[in-house]
Parts: structure tokens; C-alpha cells; sequence
């Protein structure tokens, strides 16, 4: 077996499906399995998944236990040399799979290996991989700097005019595409299992190249990925991804480091509530006031990420998690 294929749903079924489908009609050369973890789904996923691939190995949990630890369950009963953890809300194209797993066979010194993602229309979706996040680039964040995405000095950890259109080393893949050698993941224990969502890739990402891997992503392995999709609200997508920097952040950092961040963190969303809100007040324009009351959502929800993934943060997630499930549609 070259490759197990795992891919970690919650109440995304068409788009879980819509995945599958891809994988098994663009997947023709490399010899794979596919395993799908619905984390307790509460929208039909794992009957549907069930009823139109029966060939898929299905785990189906009654709780929702995160990305990360979800990953490292379906792991363990994975037989593939390599791993691939892809997200539901993604689309394989031209052969993808197969094209990832003969770069990575072509450089096997690297370990970790993406490829380039674009969104629906066609257009670069960056979000492949990134660089390591500093207090510079935290800063950046928190005053807003980074919305300057051309600038390699303001937007630090996006590869900024890199178009994803050439081989390159990389600090951190994208675990949405991301391929890992099997013996390298059970070296390093799989995700740390205190990330709830969001920055667990990037943490194993820190921890596998101090074991000398060497992550590089190759332009000839393309997906489309929607990003953050299941999410109707922003202000709970940015709560979540604010718990994993946070946790990333207590992981790597030193002890002056993490102090001076976390008060970087706190600065992002009230800057930018109170520069909405200002903004709405003499522009009368409803899209700030909605943007000033999703960050303010951010800001008032403090207690749920400015400690990382606090057992209490995960518990408030999980829920948020399950109610959404619950909405039609």
C-alpha cells in the first residue's frame, strides 16, 4: 500500500461527498486506501458515506474529539507507507494524489510534502503552507498590517508573490493537503492531541524538521479547497483558529515571547471591532457593522482562546460545533 487517504469530517456531508468522489475517480495509479473519520456528524454524513462508498473504511465516532485527534485514530488502523490527511471541504484534480506521491517518491528526504490549492473560481488559494509565526508577524496581525498581502515585509508568514507555481521547501504545509511517511508520524506521535482544531500541522510540522524533515510542496499536485465553508459565522472560525495559534504558540515560544504575544493576540480583534464600528458609524454602511459585530463576537469570547485549548475551549467548540450541525441545511 503506497498511500492511506484520511479524511476527518463533522457536518459537512455534500461536501464530504463530493471529496470522496474526487479521490476515487482521480486516483488511478497509486495503490491507496481510504479511511474516513465522521467525528459525530450530526447531519447524515456517515449513512451517506456508507450507503454510496462502500469500499471506504468508515470510522464513526458518537464524539466529537477535534482534527487532530481524529487524524491520529484513523491513523492507527492506516496500512499505507505515506499518509495523506485531506479536508472534506476539498476537490481532487488531475490526478492529484498520484502526482503528490511521485514528487514525494522523487525527494523522499523531505518527509512532508503539499501541493498547490486554489479555490473555486480558479484563483490561488494560498493557504498550502506558510512560514513560522513570529512576534513581528503577530504584530502585524494585530494592527492590520498583514491585510497588506503583497508585502514581504508585512504579510511574513505568506510567502508573499510566490504563486505556488514552483518546487519549494516550506516551513509549515497545510494539513487540508498533506502528505507525511508513515515511520515519521508514529516517530513523532501523530498530532499533539491537545489541538482541538487549527495550527496541529504546524506544530508537527516544528517538531518533524528538528528530526531533519524537510517539508517541500510541488505545483503539480492541485485540489481545490473552499476554506472554511462549515463555518456561517466568522467570529466562530476566528475563535477556534486563535485557540490553535495561542497553543502553537505556548508550545514553541520562550517565556518573554508568549507574554508579549498574547497581548498582540488580545490587541487583533478590538482594533479591528472598534475600527469597524467607527467606520459604520460615519460610512452607515451595514457590511462594517456586521464585520464590527463578528469581531466583537471574537473579542467578547476572549476566554475561549487567549489560553489556548483550555478543556474549557474545547468543550465551548464542541458544542458550537454540534449546534451548527443542527441548523437546516
Amino acid at each position: 500500500m503506497d498511500v492511506s487517504v484520511i479524511v476527518v469530517t463533522h457536518n459537512t456531508r455534500q461536501m464530504t461527498i463530493e471529496c470522496i468522489r474526487s479521490i476515487l475517480e482521480q486516483t488511478t495509479h497509486v495503490k491507496y486506501e481510504l479511511i474516513v473519520f465522521d467525528s459525530a456528524s450530526t447531519d447524515g454524513s456517515s449513512e451517506a458515506i456508507r450507503e454510496r462508498f462502500p469500499t471506504v473504511k468508515l470510522i464513526s465516532s458518537a464524539e466529537n474529539v477535534g482534527f487532530g485527534k481524529a487524524n491520529n485514530i484513523a491513523a492507527t488502523v492506516a496500512q499505507g507507507r505515506r499518509l495523506l490527511l485531506i479536508n472534506p471541504d476539498t476537490v481532487v484534480l488531475d490526478r492529484a494524489i498520484d502526482r503528490l506521491n511521485e514528487f514525494a517518491s522523487a525527494t523522499p528526504e523531505s518527509r512532508i510534502w503539499g501541493g498547490r490549492t486554489i479555490f473555486a473560481d480558479g484563483s490561488l488559494n494560498p493557504a498550502s503552507c506558510w512560514k513560522y509565526a513570529t512576534l513581528w508577524s503577530v504584530f502585524c496581525w494585530a494592527v492590520g498590517l498583514n491585510l497588506l498581502k503583497s508585502s514581504m515585509l508585512f504579510n511574513p508568514e505568506g510567502y508573499p508573490h510566490w504563486k505556488r507555481d514552483s518546487v519549494r521547501s516550506v516551513d509549515i504545509v497545510s494539513g487540508c493537503f498533506f502528505l507525511i511517511d508513515r515511520a515519521l508520524w508514529q516517530e513523532l506521535g501523530g498530532f499533539d492531541p491537545v489541538f482541538f482544531m487549527y495550527a496541529e500541522e504546524a506544530d508537527l510540522c516544528i517538531r518533524a524538521q528538528k528530526l531533519g524533515a524537510r517539508p517541500q510542496i510541488t505545483p503539480t499536485a492541485t485540489i481545490i479547497h473552499y476554506g472554511g465553508a462549515s463555518y456561517p459565522q466568522k467570529s466562530e472560525f476566528r475563535i477556534q483558529m486563535l485557540a490553535g495559534r495561542v497553543t502553537l504558540m505556548d508550545r514553541h515560544w520562550s517565556s518573554v515571547s508568549r507574554k508579549i504575544g498574547r497581548q498582540l493576540y488580545l490587541l487583533m480583534p478590538l482594533t479591528r471591532w472598534l475600527t469597524y464600528e467607527a467606520a459604520a458609524a460615519l460610512l452607515r454602511k451595514a457590511d462594517y457593522r456586521k464585520n464590527g459585530l463578528e469581531w466583537y463576537g471574537v473579542w467578547r469570547n476572549r476566554w475561549r482562546w487567549i489560553n489556548g485549548w483550555t478543556e474549557a475551549a474545547v468543550t465551548a467548540a464542541a458544542t458550537e460545533n454540534s449546534r451548527r450541525g443542527r441548523q437546516p441545511g
